[in-house]
């Protein structure tokens, strides 16, 4: 069960949404799909679920290729789009049951039970999807995602509208479904990625700019900066400190303590030598653990 996109590339006339991206995505695999309005997340989601033709590349579902006509393959691929369309005057029960037989299945009835109790429906399974709660649309799209038991499932942003309740929820549920599936999700909501995903893929004006995991991105791996704090033992001179190689900024906090920031993947080695010309002792040299905030601005400014 794994996702496969090798070298998609998508435009829109002269607009380019995608850029020759690829990745994978293996079984068991919980991946946060993050990228600023506009990177091409949307784009490359409709493509990996054969709702739309790339114009280069393939993406491959357990080793199958996906395209718009193969009926057999999208079968396997649960999708939640981001604006999750309903037919608000169907009843939930109903509206699944529809859904179902979309994909003609023989325990329609049953499967319809256990996806309404499973997403948390029951006490709302008789109402017009209409009179439902935004967070309680979010779930109906859930359960229509999930109703086949697809191997492989892409969610886009699928906790819009939901109360702190309800968000630990469906993070648990989507928690829950992951150990046996492969689940792509969007968002942009850091705390969620890091709540719920081992391994994250950010895309910047479509292109790919990071994929790892949660603790790779915040100790740098990606990073275009790097933060490092520092304590001599001595008063240093801002003028010497400027001159530097590879420094783009530094914060006094003190005569002999500073915030510095630098363009270079590792200025540490740069700044003992700094100590050591000038006579100086590093009585601390610690390279800020960055959130994942940061790092996302970081790589999609």
């Amino acid at each position: 069960m794994t996702i496969r996109i090798n070298q998609i590339s998508k435009s829109y006339g002269a607009q380019k949404a995608l850029d020759q991206v690829s990745f994978e995505i293996g079984t068991g695999e919980l991946v946060g799909f993050l990228g600023p309005n506009g990177a091409g997340k949307s784009t490359l989601m409709k493509i990996i679920t054969g709702y739309l033709a790339a114009d280069a590349g393939s993406v491959e579902i357990n080793g199958e290729l996906v395209e718009t006509r193969n009926i057999s393959i999208r079968s396997q691929i649960g999708y939640l789009p981001e604006n999750n369309p309903l037919y608000p005057d169907l009843y939930v029960r109903e509206y699944l049951e529809m859904v179902a037989g979309f994909y003609q299945l023989q325990n329609k009835k049953e499967q319809v039970a256990k996806m309404v109790e499973l997403t948390g429906l029951t006490n709302e399974q008789h109402k017009k999807i209409g009179q439902l709660s935004k967070g309680y649309r979010q779930r109906v799209g859930l359960a229509q995602a999930l109703i086949h038991d697809p191997s492989v499932l892409v969610l886009d942003e699928p906790t819009t509208g939901l109360d702190p309740n309800q968000l630990e929820e469906i993070r648990q549920l989507i928690r829950t479904i992951s150990q046996n599936k492969t689940v792509m999700l969007s968002t942009h909501i850091m705390q969620e990625v890091e709540a719920v995903c081992s391994r994250v893929v950010i895309v910047n004006k479509g292109r790919l700019v990071a994929d790892g995991t949660i603790d790779q991105l915040k100790a740098g791996q990606f990073a275009r900066k790097q933060t490092v704090f520092v304590e001599f033992d001595k008063v240093v001179d801002p003028e010497k400190l400027r001159k530097i190689e590879g420094l783009a900024s530094f914060e006094t906090i003190s005569s002999t303590t500073f915030m510095i920031e630098s363009e270079k993947s590792d200025l540490r080695p740069v700044l003992f030598q700094f100590a050591v010309q000038n006579q100086l002792v590093l009585l601390t040299m610690k390279e800020q653990q960055r959130s994942l905030e940061n790092v996302f601005q970081d790589l999609t400014r």
